[in-house]
């Protein structure tokens, strides 16, 4: 389960993320420093979620070109 809370006109927003008591209990025995790893997880997801996004935009341009004849092409 995933909350997000946002107050409009700052720069950040805060993500809350429910996790099982053992697993925020095994995160604190390892020192794992949470928010770094979920920032670092979103950023990775949103350059996996842009490029796919400029992948299709390029085969929908390159579908485009491949109508045009190429005697047309100067």
């Amino acid at each position: 389960m995933c909350y997000i809370t946002c107050v409009i006109g700052m720069k950040d927003a805060t993500i809350t993320v429910r996790v099982l008591r053992k697993l925020k209990e095994e995160l604190a025995k390892y020192g794992v420093k949470v928010s770094e790893v979920l920032r670092r997880a979103l950023e990775v997801e949103v350059r996996k979620e842009k490029r796919e996004e400029f992948r299709a935009a390029t085969a929908e341009l390159g579908e485009l070109f491949s109508r045009v004849p190429d005697d047309e092409i100067s």
